[in-house]
């Protein structure tokens, strides 16, 4: 029922930036939450930051508050995720992911999302 593509993903020095986009399609009024994801080799994928696509709300993990910055683009049906001050911590593919309802105090929680995209691969470098 909805479609979502990322793009902007790169391999950049520590201390760099990027910019990741994550269009959706389809049944949009259905995804009241949108949030980024990541995952490392080894590691479980983890809530990156989330936006209540409606209110504006927004909830980001405490590792990137002050460098990640998630906004929205209602026409284009598109959410960005602005990212500086990269670390090599950072490195990991990153997912965009729809959910209809999030609780908000859940809304970084992986379970609660049903659309993904395949994900662009972030790498930074010491």
């Amino acid at each position: 029922q909805v479609q979502l593509m990322e793009s902007g993903g790169g391999s950049v020095q520590a201390g760099g930036s990027l910019r990741l986009s994550c269009e959706a399609s389809g049944y949009t009024y259905t995804a009241g939450y949108m949030g980024w994801f990541r995952q490392a080799p080894g590691k479980e994928r983890e809530g990156v930051v989330a936006i209540d696509r409606y209110s504006g709300t927004t909830k980001y993990t405490d590792s990137v508050k002050g460098r990640f910055t998630i906004s929205q683009d209602n026409a284009k049906n598109t959410v960005y995720l602005q990212m500086n001050s990269l670390k090599p911590e950072d490195t990991a593919m990153y997912y965009c992911a729809a959910g209809p309802a999030v609780v908000a105090s859940q809304a970084l929680g992986v379970r609660f999302y049903r659309y993904w995209g395949q994900g662009t691969q972030v790498t930074v470098s010491s």
